[in-house]
């Protein structure tokens, strides 16, 4: 970040606005211009702005700002971006203060969403609290998982949880909010899965959509690949990039390892693929590979402190979303130290020549399908409308 960037939101197109989206990551653009382009099929009158990125603008929403470049994760990551996240926290209030939508959907993106919502809620902006906003939450933070206390916070505040995984309303139960699953937005009608199975694919490597993450990720991701190439030399390998200045950050990488760097071809996110087998991080996108039936494992690190803090936090065996919903290892996790060269080599060669896996790993896949269906009683569009039309 640089302090040279402005924060200043341009004022509503169409006003009143009925609904300002939030959402800081890729994976939340996304799945919330899903939500509105649906929800605007139903109403097309609604008028949303949004802070999060171009899927978001592509869907019909103003974007006020692309929050989604300025993604950080970690303890230490926020320290160093601080100053420049607390403008724009100001920013982002002062404009709902000043223009009151009817409501304001968080999506996911904990760290900020939910400062926000309490400042919100402190300054009598939102229903809870006397106000005309109501505030609604898409895509829980993981609080099975870790600060689990922030769901009474969230009950405090919030109007409505939509949820995207089924037992997070039994998570919720007891504590007066509203909480809704709506389906997994990977299995909604308009969701085409970006990979599929081929057995005779490349190996699909995914370090992350994240600066920081790509930076720690990446480096042991293309090293593992090169170590595969020792016995497996007509291995070819596709490395994904949810944006321009991220790919610029891989080529940078991909420079230090001038042995495989004719064997790794750099794709944008945007293109679907067939892949072998698949070294990922643990985000949205290792969800993704489970539902298409690919076989691989997860590699994942981050600052030191980072790690110590979270092994103190988080609650859970996996860090992998399918082996979460699972409760068993579909992907194998490795993570900092444990994630060497040669064990992620070792685990390509498996998913490649191990026919008892790749068929353990298509079962598995239908038992996450199973989990995730959409509900009978309606989807995220339905429930955003529900509380925007009151």
């Amino acid at each position: 970040m640089t302090a040279a960037l402005d924060f200043s939101f341009p004022r509503p197109t169409d006003s009143p606005v009925d609904v300002l989206v939030i959402a800081g990551e890729h994976s939340g653009d996304e799945h919330a211009a899903r939500m509105i382009k649906a929800a605007r099929e139903k109403n097309g009158d609604l008028k949303v702005c949004a802070v999060g990125g171009r899927h978001l603008q592509a869907a019909g929403a103003q974007l006020l700002f692309d929050l989604t470049q300025y993604s950080v994760v970690g303890f230490v990551e926020v320290l160093k971006n601080y100053r420049e996240l607390k403008r724009l926290f100001d920013e982002i209030v002062g404009w709902i203060k000043e223009h009151r939508p009817k409501a304001v959907v968080f999506v996911d993106y904990p760290g900020m969403n939910l400062r926000i919502a309490k400042r919100l809620s402190e300054e009598g902006i939102s229903s809870r609290s006397g106000g005309a906003t109501r505030l609604l939450y898409y895509i829980s933070p993981q609080v099975w998982a870790w600060k689990e206390k922030r769901k009474f916070e969230m009950a405090k505040i919030l109007d409505s949880l939509a949820v995207i995984f089924p037992f997070e309303v039994d998570v919720f139960e007891g504590t007066q909010l509203e909480t809704r699953f709506v389906g997994h937005p990977f299995l909604s009608s308009d969701y085409d899965l970006p990979v599929n199975y081929d057995p005779s694919g490349p190996i699909l490597l995914l370090p992350g959509s994240r600066r920081a993450a790509i930076g720690r990720i990446a480096p042991v991701l293309f090293s593992a690949f090169s170590e595969c190439l020792k016995s497996k030399s007509k291995l070819k390998a596709v490395c994904i990039y949810a944006s321009e200045d991220l790919k610029e950050l891989l080529q940078s990488i991909l420079g230090k390892f001038p042995d495989v760097a004719e064997r790794i071809e750099l794709r944008p996110n945007t293109d679907s693929l067939g892949a072998r087998a698949v070294l990922t991080s643990s985000g949205t996108m290792s969800l993704n590979c489970a539902l298409a039936n690919i076989p691989g494992a997860v590699a994942y690190r981050t600052h030191p402190l980072t790690y110590v803090m979270g092994r103190m936090l988080v609650k859970i065996p996996y860090i992998g979303i399918a082996n979460v919903l699972l409760d068993k290892p579909l992907y194998p996790e490795y993570i900092q130290g444990a994630a060497t060269r040669k064990r992620l080599a070792a685990e390509i060669s498996d998913c490649i020549e191990n026919v008892d896996r790749i068929k353990q790993t298509r079962n598995w896949a239908a038992e996450l399908r199973e989990l995730l269906d959409k509900p009978s009683s309606g989807g995220v569009a339905d429930w955003l409308l529900e509380y925007v039309d009151k």
